[in-house]
């Protein structure tokens, strides 16, 4: 190693530039002369080989990050997704609180917008409830068809083609980007309601601060994270029930005078020649329009499978059905429980009509002040702090249709890789900074935010029941239910694409462009991705189709490694010409010289493959395949060939453990792995394919192990 004219050290260093004079370490002294120089090396800060390296903040890096994040999962236990994956209640709590929480905004803005005909609260709320269940119920059926997960991403993939499935995958990134931020600016709205406007210059920076700690909440893992939050979701629950059963019994005895109500309004409303029946007709459908973003998370449950407890679709329909209850039941009856208590939304009005609720249902029922002030709070925080659980499904499913997308090469592909907590950590990572960017750009205006976000759910909606639509007309000749699945869903379809037209032309100049400009311009490029992705893939098919021609020795080489020869180390992914191309081309490299190969690959786990119980094994297997076929090749070329791997979610961290174990076994092993190379490098190869064999190289090379990286060339 040679320093740099910018090293300094005390004293006079050496020159290593000036050659030693012949003979000077021939001589009886020899030994001792390489030790001084060595000694010398240590002096100025040049490690030698095989000597152990200061580890003191690595050892304070990783207790900080197992502090908040927690330590790596263990692949090797057997119960090892029996521990991460979620019964029904919990999947209830972590996907079904985006559902529910959406009762905190969804009924009141579809209020807000009766303009003042409120006697159409009664049929709104009917129409929201059967809303939920139509589409649960359709969803509980994609779960059936689709038990591997991918959601309205992967319906629409399979059944109307990959287009419509990129459009369908990017409308539910934009919607749960959308998802986390509407639900923490809610919270803000609720938590902030119970204070004074004083405090109001707090809201933002608290809401920014909510979405960061989610982010490390969820970087813990998804089980992790739902099970800190659910007392959250069972003391709304409860308060809730209390909430509207009481504003319901309160006025069971006035239920002739609440008819009496509706019907004279309807009445005079439809005689009204400003007005009449398509008026009425109208008003109700903006309000309905613009309580859309109630609906928001019903699909969560079709796109997180790989999260469900075994049987998975007994347990994700049993999740369905929570989820479609607890939220036609909230939706329903707070709208019912406005009319009945008569709120209305207030102008310029800081308080929430949730709130407004619930003071006016203590004072009406007489609570004493003790008690009406803590139901008060308790309802008050449950709600605020719901909405901050209710972000978590934009966390659990966000990156795991980001994960879907990637493995099928319409996004950065490093977006499918686990943390070694298991969780789609990347993709975590995107979705929280692009929640706080909507965040900063909304300043936190819920009205706003829903404006924006109610459009794209129903893209996903509509496509996923014209999907089906079309899957059910197909069985028409194979399958008996096809009748009932294929009217279910139309009428699924009518309903999403009729509240899907109506919001962008109610909302499309008052904000909804902007939606629509954002998720296009995602399509876009994932298109360009793809488009990329598919060119490098049909030249390195090439090679691959180039490599298979190769010819053999009639018969291969069984001979033993010999662990004390010079030993070429090879790094490999699946079997590929990109890995043969690496094996070859070490052998040019020092022709002659090596006269063992060992190989080695890593099976990674990621999003893609870590679907059940055997996924890990099942990995293991695979890798072995694939090495057993370069030993294979190796060895009919006439060369001794060994091979060993691991399993991991780090390519990088395992390649170099593994690397570390072979040189101990090889100690005159060189490590050869193969790179594409393109010849005029632009950050887009940069950011489209990892860089693993760069950091690994920096990795070996620092710990004093030779490791070559060989060019494969893309035009």
């Amino acid at each position: 190693m040679t320093p740099t004219s910018d090293d300094s050290s005390a004293g006079n260093p050496p020159n290593f530039d000036k050659p030693l004079p012949t003979n000077t370490l021939n001589g009886p002294d020899s030994g001792a002369q390489v030790e001084a120089l060595l000694e010398e090396e240590k002096r100025i800060g040049v490690v030698s080989e095989g000597e152990s390296l200061p580890e003191s903040k690595g050892r304070f890096w990783n207790a900080a990050k197992g502090l908040l994040i927690g330590k790596p999962r263990n692949l090797a236990d057997q119960s090892l997704f029996h521990s991460v994956s979620l019964v029904a209640f919990l999947a209830w709590v972590g996907l079904g609180a985006d559902g529910l929480s959406s009762s905190c905004y969804g009924p009141s803005e579809a209020v807000g917008h009766l303009k003042g005909h409120y006697y159409l609260a009664v049929f709104l709320g009917l129409a929201i409830a059967a809303t939920v269940f139509i589409i649960a119920a359709c969803y509980s059926h994609i779960i059936e068809e689709f038990p591997s997960g991918g959601g309205g991403y992967l319906v629409a993939s399979k059944l109307l083609g990959k287009r419509f499935g990129v459009v369908s995958g990017c409308a539910l990134l934009v919607d749960y980007i959308l998802t986390i931020t509407v639900s923490i600016a809610a919270a803000g709205d609720a938590v902030f309601s119970l204070v004074g406007p004083e405090w109001s210059s707090w809201k933002l920076p608290s809401e920014f601060f909510a979405i960061i700690a989610l982010i490390v909440l969820n970087l813990r893992g998804v089980k992790e994270s739902v099970q800190i939050l659910m007392p959250i979701f069972i003391l709304f629950l409860i308060t809730h029930a209390i909430l509207i059963f009481g504003s319901i019994g309160m006025h069971l005895s006035a239920a002739g005078e609440v008819v009496h109500q509706v019907a004279t309004g309807l009445h005079e409303n439809a005689a009204n020649p400003n007005i009449g029946i398509l008026g009425i007709l109208g008003i109700f459908l903006y309000a309905y329009s613009m309580g859309s973003g109630t609906y928001t998370g019903l699909e969560a449950v079709s796109n997180s499978m790989p999260v469900m407890r075994e049987p998975r679709v007994a347990t994700a329909k049993r999740t369905m059905r929570y989820m479609a209850w607890s939220l036609a039941f909230t939706a329903g009856g707070l709208i019912v429980a406005y009319l009945l208590l008569h709120i209305e939304p207030q102008e310029g009005g800081t308080e929430t009509m949730n709130a407004m609720l619930t003071q006016k249902f203590v004072d009406a029922t007489g609570m004493p002040g003790w008690l009406g002030g803590t139901f008060w709070l308790l309802t008050l925080l449950s709600e605020g702090t719901l909405l901050f659980v209710g972000a978590q499904a934009g966390f659990i499913d966000g990156p795991r249709v980001l994960g879907y997308m990637a493995h099928d090469s319409w996004m950065p592909r490093w977006f499918a890789n686990l943390s070694e907590r298991l969780a789609t950590h990347n993709g975590i990572l995107l979705m929280g900074l692009a929640a706080l960017a909507a965040l900063w750009y909304t300043a936190g205006n819920v009205t706003m935010l829903v404006l924006f976000y109610s459009i794209n759910v129903f893209v996903t909606f509509s496509l996923s029941m014209i999907g089906m639509c079309r899957h059910w007309w197909e069985l028409r000749r194979e399958n008996p239910l096809w009748r009932r699945r294929l009217a279910l869903f139309s009428f699924g379809a009518v309903v999403c694409v009729g509240i899907l037209l109506t919001n962008i032309c109610m909302k499309f100049f008052v904000g909804g462009w902007l939606t629509v400009a954002v998720t296009g311009g995602l399509v876009i490029i994932a298109f360009l991705i793809h488009g990329y992705y598919r060119g490098v893939g049909e030249k390195l098919k090439k090679l691959d189709e180039t490599l298979t021609k190769l010819v053999a020795l009639p018969t291969p080489n069984e001979a033993p490694t010999d662990p004390v020869k010079p030993t070429a180390v090879i790094l490999v992914g699946g079997y590929s010409g990109l890995g043969v191309h690496t094996m070859l081309n070490s052998i040019r490299f020092a022709p002659g010289h090596f006269v063992n190969f060992v190989f080695v690959s890593v099976g990674v786990v990621d999003s893609g493959n870590f679907k059940g119980t055997g996924a890990v094994e099942a990995l293991r297997e695979y890798t072995e395949v694939n090495l057993q076929k370069y030993v294979a090749l190796a060895r009919s070329l006439g060369m001794p060939a060994v091979s060993y791997s691991s399993i991991g979610t780090d390519a990088v961290d395992e390649l170099e453990k593994v690397c570390m174990e072979v040189s101990q076994l090889f100690p005159k092993a060189t490590f050869f792995a193969g790179q594409l190379v393109f010849h005029k490098e632009t950050w887009v190869d940069r950011l489209l394919h990892n860089q693993t064999a760069f950091s690994l190289q920096r990795r070996l090379q620092w710990a004093g192990f030779p490791m070559v990286i060989l060019p494969c060339r893309v035009r």
